[in-house]
């Protein structure tokens, strides 16, 4: 096996570069693998002649601190060895990272890219500004003309369709909709199961993603209600919704293009989406311009962006992404005995939240309060209250309605607290959110554990290191620091004065009655 990153070796072409044809006029970067079997085998036999390097290290080993954290130098490799089509697409993703997302963005992975923002900007807004909002890709990013888009809608449905972006932008054909939803990956908060417990290793698909894996938007677009009606309905067995997108994924030596279902009810209750627009803007190639899929409270991943079909089946799809991956294992599965059956598929999402503000290990001086930022959400409901807990799960304290920010169907909710503290020294802090129907979240990690670490559902815990100084003596050793012109920070460095003289020293042992008996 080749070694992993950052000790590949360079790609080296084995034989001849195969050439694939794009599928349609204007869609750069987008092969066809689905409808064409003889296609995916010749794809696979080329991947076979590979030693492509091994997953990296990140979870018994310490994250690399760079920016990106990890390349996904395999990922690209897989993409170099299909050929001049799509090889160029881990520089065409990076171009549009640079040009559509914040410059201070944390880069979980550089291709396919995966992406956070900063923590505490994430948090300032209940709509989360397009370049700040997560991004969570599988392959690369088709460039694809709006002038010459269009969809298919096929399979068990009465009238079979291809839907141009014009025609679906038609009022008078399409009514349209616009809804405020929060996607989350299943990832998030992924580095506290990594932390305490690793486990699956695959740095696509298990990610370390901290807290930032969610966002908030304004979708506009067409309900998937009334495409299905344009089409003449449902056939009775018609009870899945697949859909396809332009990007090629691979999965453990096959190719493929990204494909996921969900189940009609969601559509039937106009919770599935497809959206042109974000935040009153048109969908940034990143997110999936010009048209993708937004599902509301469920997993991120059933979101396909650029849109290629939709497949009415009569049971959920069989592609990778839906049957192999994002699926939830007891604790006791894991590389000894886990199965794809053994797990159940992860649809809606469950009741989250995360502290923002302050991060872990912060140093904190404060005059007995501090202030705590972070979101909720739940994906079958809506956050109703939120707690912060200052001793690690002991003792609640309810979040201020007014502190909460608006309240919408399918969204998160972002809040702050001025949290009372009176201890110092090392102290764990703790966020639970409590629906509409009264669900909330485990206590610890290790009850949210499990082997592909998707999920982490658990109170989310920060330790800060607290510095009280409405108390006499930190007060008084706060302004040694300040007379001197000396930093108080970083907390681990030694005092670079006596701590007391021996004046007062003696004084203190006196009162003590000294540091033995005496007698």
């Amino acid at each position: 096996m080749a070694p992993a990153e950052p000790n590949h070796k360079p790609f080296q072409v084995q034989g001849e570069l195969p050439t694939f044809e794009e599928e349609r006029e204007g869609w750069k970067g987008y092969i066809e693998w689905e409808r064409y079997p003889e296609k995916k085998r010749k794809a696979a036999d080329i991947l076979a002649k590979y030693d492509f390097p091994v997953p990296p290290e990140f979870q018994f080993e310490p994250l690399p601190k760079s920016n990106p954290v990890l390349e996904g130098v395999r990922w690209k490799h897989y993409h170099y060895a299909m050929g001049p089509t799509i090889s160029n697409m881990p520089d065409i993703s990076w171009d549009y990272v640079k040009k559509e997302k914040s410059e201070d963005m944390i880069h979980v992975l550089q291709f396919p890219y995966n992406g956070e923002p900063p923590r505490k900007r994430l948090v300032e807004t209940e709509i989360t500004n397009n370049p700040d909002f997560f991004v969570r890709n599988h392959g690369g990013i088709p460039e694809i003309d709006s002038s010459k888009y269009y969809f298919e809608v096929e399979g068990l449905v009465n009238d079979p369709k291809k839907i141009t972006l014009e025609l679906l932008k038609d009022e008078s054909v399409f009514p349209r909709q616009s809804t405020v939803a929060s996607l989350q990956c299943s990832g998030t908060r992924r580095i506290e199961q990594i932390h305490e417990y690793p486990g699956d290793g695959d740095e696509l698909i298990n990610a370390p993603w901290g807290e930032g894996a969610i966002g908030t938007a304004r979708w506009t677009g067409v309900s998937l209600k009334k495409v299905i009606k344009y089409c003449g309905g449902l056939k009775d067995d018609g009870a899945h919704l697949e859909f396809f997108g332009a990007d090629t994924y691979f999965k453990k030596g096959e190719v493929y293009n990204y494909a996921v279902s969900v189940p009609v009810r969601k559509m039937k209750i106009n919770e599935v989406l497809l959206a042109w627009e974000m935040n009153d803007e048109p969908l940034p190639a990143i997110h999936g311009f010009p048209l993708r899929v937004v599902v509301m409270g469920y997993i991120g991943a059933r979101s396909c962006k650029w849109l290629t079909r939709i497949n009415v089946i009569n049971a959920p799809s069989m592609a990778p992404v839906q049957m192999k991956e994002y699926l939830y294992y007891t604790p006791q599965m894991g590389k000894q005995n886990v199965t794809y059956s053994s797990g159940f598929s992860i649809q809606t999402m469950p009741v989250s939240s995360a502290i923002m503000t302050p991060v872990n290990n912060d140093v904190i001086i404060h005059d007995g309060t501090i202030t705590f930022t972070g979101w909720a959400f739940s994906g079958s409901g809506w956050p109703e209250r939120v707690e912060v807990s200052n001793d690690g799960g002991g003792v609640w304290y309810e979040v201020p309605d007014e502190n909460l920010s608006k309240k919408y169907f399918h969204a998160w909710r972002t809040w702050s607290f001025e949290c009372p503290v009176d201890a110092e020294g090392w102290l764990e802090f703790c966020v639970r959110c409590w629906d509409d129907a009264l669900n909330t979240q485990p206590t610890y990690v290790r009850s949210a554990w499990n082997w592909d670490l998707h999920v982490t559902s658990s109170c989310h815990r920060v330790k800060i290191y607290s510095v009280n100084k409405s108390r006499p003596n930190t007060a008084k050793r706060l302004k040694q620091f300040e007379e001197r012109g000396l930093p108080f920070l970083p907390l681990t460095r030694p005092v670079p004065f006596d701590l007391e003289t021996e004046e007062d020293y003696l004084k203190e042992m006196q009162k003590r009655d000294g540091r033995d008996p005496t007698e």
